[in-house]
């Protein structure tokens, strides 16, 4: 079938004179263009006799037609001629001026939709915006344009404007849209005006200067003040909040001049312009904090006084919280009397705005806790009981903000106070000072009256359940800070929760229920058994019914309330409530078609009650546990179950020999799932029987553990090794023969595997200590059975260090083989006998030999010291490096004879000293304390000569050494490092402060107290004149952020600003190089820079409280647009973090759009051309990812419609054909 016989076919079809034909002409149309746009494209004549045919359709008279014809424009716009484009445009902008209403509002429609359908890259885009918005803007001006004509033009340009603003904002362009929209704003329609202010305030941002100027100075200025019209203050102001919302920067030079024209504004009496005046400062403080911060005081005070603004309720004194509560109550009782209708009141709009105006500066003002607990929070806990429930759970939400804020930024909680570590480092200044007033301490103060008022609003029978939801959460968010705090509260609390729960949940109260419950288990959990026992008659009778419910998530939300409560009252000794708990979970797990979330919550407390309720639970007989441990469907809780009661209850033999049978049992199932939890039950199951080991139990376990001795899976392997371990440990005599017949081989196979490392190379020693421990002849055969099989090994797959390590650790447990073993492997590092020995055995004899000298004093063996020595002067990397580390080790074994021997070298040969220094950190890392204690002394002077060397590895390996001697005596060697921080030399410095990094990286707090005094000194090298040394300098305050964040919370103020100007791009720092024709910037600074925002990542983990967010956000900006792809990929990794945040995600939904230009480019690449290698585009897609992980963590934000560009970026994301399958999966679409 030809094309033009199809498009033919298709216009029969919608010509048709049944309704049912034109529609499914236009669906057909549309089908097919999806499939193949090129079966449109053709003949010209054939596709715009196709055109005119859908453009007909849009006056058809049916609406179900009209409307598909519309969606077919927006497919068929992506794919016509420049021509057709502007016969489109022309048609719709003629039906939108016409009188037919109908006709108008579909054409409206319909230019919305091939707005918002061009693409964003294309001939035909610049040609359609230029076509578009002069016709658009042409219509806006025309005084005879009808209103709702104008509210849909409008829209259409607030959607070229955000998809197109580089081609709206041409200068070329007649009229200009912002002189154009502007003479709107005094339209007498308000949804006009409304419509205008949106559209005008989405130019601002890329409008010129001179235009933004002239619409200050004429529309918005002269109409702020005080005699102004009021109407058109309303509009200004509403004008105000839109342009801060989206171009705050535009308003900057004139902010003096209007927030003081705001804040007076809001004293005039008119209602609305007081809700818009409210609503402007709440965005002023949410959008341009710094502009705002000389008027907070002010702000504060106006959110305080219109907080209480009321005028038709007279009740204002002192008593307000228990006047408006009995108003409510009269309102319930006698609405009916009532003269005056709330209809008619809007002061509640007021109280509302200036609630949120309060919680947008305790979002946005953290640091002023202190005084906002003063002024704030005892206005907000006198609205606790406002008469209006939106203005009330408002009042409760802006709370909630304030506990959270407390919790994050409010300096030490009640537990923190009582750690002895902290205590201890704030005793001196509490010795000078009286205990000051803390976010905390007022908080505490205010608790009484706060639970009180708050109680009081949930204690009516006919309070909503959104209402008492909001409730709870304000009072679970309470615990969070301070727990304990409502100890005095238990009688309401547990009255308000009895009529909750007595209810059987619906669709509609189901989430009140979960609250609810939440907030029980939280106050069982922090609040001390003897304030909550003489209300457990209230309480568990309902909480018993709740974990009954069909509804699963309550029933499963109300056996943890059972676990909590358990945990909490331990040991339950009696109690019907446990007797009745029992009860009701054995029913739920003897059910089949039990919920699996029901199931495991019912597991969870049949496991608590065996700990905390032993003298309940033992007379039932035991009989859960055959419907605990099933061997069908999801067994993973009643694992976790087992292991928990296994660990910490005394069981019998038969119950664990039982349980032991049962989880072999699952270890024979094919699916890898839950089998780490499988073992580490095993673990603990053979770990508790307390006559030993059955003896038939390892020949059945061991070859069920043999498919997991492999290098498949190495967390597998890992435990399987343990279990095999806990075997040979405890019944050796049974376990050995099987080990030895079963798994031996399989072992040394796996001991030379490079995959081998941390937990898994552990187990592997451990194995190889109890095997010779369970057979001490056994040694002989082991070490060269591990040597023989590297040997055999493929050389990319044998890890020889793995295999001396092994080797190690069978002659240290079995140490009657250690003087065969060292004379066999000291023959291969003889110099005369290289000539047959390959590199590979002489790597690995060095490594023997060192693992053996770490724990064997060789002073005898001086021959084979001075042999590794010579191996210093080696041709291969691979044996200098192995010599190097044998001869540290060795001179662990007999520091006095050894280690002045490997400083000569260092001394006497330039070219050996990087490997002495190599085997001094192999001494400096291995030595036990009391041994260091001893050589510190010797090696401190030499170390420091060495590190002088330009070199920087020589300098690195010394400056770790340093370091790690600082440890052993700080109040001897902190100072000497302190003394050389303003040394001539730069390598000096590099060296001590790269040494104060290695010493920070120990997490001991022994010398926290004498470091705190000198660490400023050391950090302050971050502006020393020399690069590598402000590199290392910011290295050590990274590392300092992560291990000991609290020697540099409190100096943050003075390190932020050298850390944000380490961000920067310096121009000065790049060079440029050729490479043969080619010329290649490099940026010497990029390290630096790098390290510096690395450093930001880690205090964004650890002082989060200290950091301002506004200019945190400020700086992030500058990093996902640096030149730098790893520094775009740690930006990205920023905002990933950020927008997980509650906290945080709040400032960044406000700076979304000022994100997006940046995550769009990044995202779009550079173009791909001929001379493009293929690791670019490998390079280009990795970093497309990373913007894409991060565009959709934020796409999670709530921006609440105040970042309509991001808002289009990331629909334009999902649509796009490249990327939008991977970036909908990465959305969860």
């Amino acid at each position: 079938m030809t094309k033009t016989y199809l498009m033919n076919s298709l216009i029969e079809k919608m010509q048709a004179p049944d309704q049912d034909f034109r529609f499914m002409g236009l669906n057909d149309l549309m089908s097919e263009i999806r499939q193949d746009p090129a079966s449109f494209i053709g003949d010209e004549p054939t596709e715009t006799k196709v055109l005119k045919q859908v453009l007909s359709l849009v006056e058809d008279r049916i609406s179900e037609v009209k409307n598909q014809a519309v969606k077919c424009l927006g497919q068929l716009i992506k794919i016509i001629r420049e021509t057709q484009m502007e016969l489109v445009v022309d048609s719709l902008i003629n039906f939108s001026v016409g009188k037919d209403d109908e006709l108008r509002d579909i054409s409206g429609l319909a230019l919305k939709t091939i707005t918002s359908e061009l693409p964003l890259e294309g001939k035909i885009t610049p040609r359609a915006c230029a076509k578009l918005a002069p016709k658009l803007l042409q219509q806006v001006t025309n005084t005879d344009t009808p209103p709702e004509t104008l509210i849909e033009t409008l829209s259409t340009l607030s959607i070229l404007i955000t998809r197109f603003p580089a081609h709206v904002s041409d200068p070329a362009l007649t009229p200009h849209p912002l002189p154009a929209i502007a003479p709107l704003l005094s339209h007498s329609r308000p949804a006009v005006r409304k419509r205008a202010i949106l559209t005008l305030s989405q130019y601002v941002p890329v409008a010129p200067p001179a235009l933004v100027n002239d619409l200050l100075q004429t529309h918005i200025l002269p109409f702020l003040a005080p005699n102004a019209n009021v109407e058109k203050q309303r509009t200004t102001v509403h004008l105000v909040a839109a342009i801060i919302r989206q171009a705050p920067q535009q308003l900057t030079s004139v902010y003096n001049d209007i927030i003081p024209g705001v804040v007076k504004a809001i004293q005039r009496d008119d209602d609305e312009l007081r809700e818009g005046c409210l609503q402007a400062l709440e965005t002023l403080l949410l959008r341009s904090l710094t502009e705002a911060a000389p008027f907070l005081s002010s702000i504060v005070q106006i959110g305080s006084q219109f907080i209480k603004y009321d005028p038709n309720y007279a009740g204002q004194d002192d008593d307000e919280d228990e006047e408006m509560a009995d108003a409510d109550d009269d309102e319930e009782e006698d609405a009916d009397l009532d003269e005056y209708s709330d209809d008619e009141d809007t002061s509640y709009k007021i109280r509302r705005a200036s609630t949120k105006l309060l919680a947008a500066v305790i979002t946005t003002r953290p640091e002023l806790l202190t005084s906002l607990y003063k002024e704030v929070s005892p206005v907000l806990i006198s609205r606790f009981g406002d008469r209006e429930k939106t203005v009330r759970l408002e009042v409760w939400a802006t709370y909630v903000v304030l506990l959270n804020q407390t919790s994050m930024y409010g300096g030490l909680s009640q537990s923190q106070e009582n750690d002895p570590a902290i205590r201890k480092r704030k005793r001196d200044s509490e010795e000078r000072m009286d205990v000051e007033e803390t976010p905390y301490t007022l908080l505490r103060s205010q608790v009484s009256l706060l639970s009180k008022a708050l109680l009081q609003q949930l204690k009516f029978p006919k309070t909503p359940p959104p209402t008492l939801q909001a409730g709870f959460q304000l009072l679970h968010a309470l615990l969070g800070v301070l727990p304990g705090c409502l100890s005095n509260q238990i009688a309401p609390i547990a009255a308000i929760s009895q009529s909750v729960l007595l209810q059987s949940p619906a669709t509609s109260t189901s989430a009140l229920h979960l609250t609810c419950l939440s907030f029980i288990a939280l106050y069982f959990t922090t609040h001390a058994p003897g304030t909550f026992t003489m209300s457990l008659p209230t309480l568990s009778p309902v909480l018993l019914k709740s974990a009954g419910e069909k509804h699963p998530r309550v029933a499963s939300e109300a056996f943890r309330v059972f676990s909590a409560l358990l945990n909490a009252t331990r040991p339950v000794k009696n109690g019907e409530w446990a007797e009745r708990l029992y009860d009701q979970a054995f029913q739920r797990l003897s059910t089949h078609d039990t919920d699996a979330e029901v199931r495991g919550c019912a597991e969870d407390c049949i496991a608590d009650l065996w700990i905390c309720a032993p003298d309940v639970i033992k007379p039932k007989g035991g009989k859960e546990w055959q419907a605990i441990c099933r061997t069908t469907g999801n067994t993973g809780g009643a694992v976790r179950v087992v292991t928990k009661v296994a660990r910490d209850v005394e069981m019998s033999d038969d119950w664990v020999n039982c349980c032991v049978e049962w989880i072999m049992g699952l270890l024979k199932k094919s699916e890898r799932g839950g089998k780490p939890e499988i073992f580490i039950a095993l673990d603990t199951l053979l770990k508790r029987y307390s006559s030993g080991v059955p003896t038939d139990l390892p020949p059945t376990l061991v070859p069920q553990i043999r498919p997991y001795i492999s290098t498949t899976d190495i967390s597998l392997l890992s435990h399987a090794l343990t279990i095999i371990n806990v075997l040979l440990e405890l019944s050796p005599t049974a376990t050995f023969p099987e080990v030895e017949r079963e798994l031996l081989g399989d072992i040394y196979q796996i001991a030379h595997s490079p995959l081998v490392s941390g937990a898994a190379l552990d187990s592997l020693l451990m194995f190889f200590s109890l095997l010779v421990q369970a057979d001490s002849q056994i040694a002989t055969h082991v070490v060269p059975s591990l040597a023989t099989s590297v040997e055999k090994a493929n050389k990319s797959d044998a890890n020889l260090a793995n295999v001396a390590k092994c080797i190690g650790q069978v002659v240290q447990s079995s140490q009657g083989v250690a003087a065969g073993t060292i004379a066999v492997y000291s023959k291969y590092i003889k110099k005369s006998s290289k000539s047959k020995s390959t590199t590979s055995v002489v790597v690995l004899s060095l490594l023997i030999v060192g693992e053996l000298g770490r724990f064997i004093d060789m002073s005898r063996q001086q021959d084979t010291f001075s042999n590794t020595i010579e191996h210093f002067a080696a041709e291969e990397e691979e044996i200098r490096a192995a010599a190097a580390f044998a001869a540290g080790n060795i001179a662990i074994g007999n520091l006095h004879q050894f280690l002045p021997a490997i400083l000569r070298v260092a001394e006497s040969d330039p070219h050996k000293k990087l490997l002495s220094l190599h085997a001094l950190k192999e001494v400096v890392t291995h030595c036990s304390h009391g041994q260091l204690e001893g050589v510190a002394e010797q090696l401190w002077a030499p170390l420091f000569q060495y590190s002088e060397d330009a070199e920087d590895s020589t300098r690195n390996v010394a400056a770790a050494c340093l370091g790690k001697l600082t440890t052993t005596h700080p109040t001897r060697y902190l100072p000497q490092l302190h003394s050389r921080i303003h040394d001539e030399n730069p390598a000096a410095r590099a060296t001590v402060v790269s040494a104060i990094r290695h010493t920070l990286a120990e997490s001991s707090p022994s010398y926290d107290e004498l470091l705190a005094s000198l660490i400023m000194d050391f950090l302050d090298l971050i502006h020393d004149k020399d690069l590598n040394v402000r590199r290392l300098a910011l290295s050590a305050l990274n590392s300092a952020a992560r291990t000991k964040p609290h020697l540099i919370r409190d100096h943050l103020p003075t390190l932020l600003p050298s850390l944000y100007a380490e961000m920067k791009v310096n121009p000065d720092l790049i060079r440029t190089v050729q490479m043969g024709p080619w010329t290649h910037k490099v940026d010497d600074g990029l390290d630096a820079r790098k390290t510096a925002w690395e450093t930001l990542y880690t205090l964004l983990d650890t002082c989060l409280a200290k950091l301002d967010l506004s200019i945190f956000l400020s700086h992030l900006l500058a990093a996902i647009s640096d030149p730098s792809d790893e520094i775009k990929v740690i930006g990205h990794m920023l905002l990933a973090r950020l927008s997980a945040s509650p906290t945080t995600s709040i400032a960044l939904a406000q700076r979304l759009d000022e994100l997006t230009p940046s995550l769009e480019s990044t995202m779009r690449g550079t173009a791909v051309t001929k001379d493009t290698v293929k690791q670019d585009i490998e390079r280009a897609a990795e970093l497309r990812r990373s913007t894409m992980r991060a565009v959709a963590a934020l796409s999670k934000i709530d921006s609440a419609g105040s970042a309509p560009k991001f808002d289009a970026f990331v629909e334009e994301s999902r649509k796009n054909e490249q990327w939008g399958l991977e970036f909908r999966e990465l959305l969860g679409h």
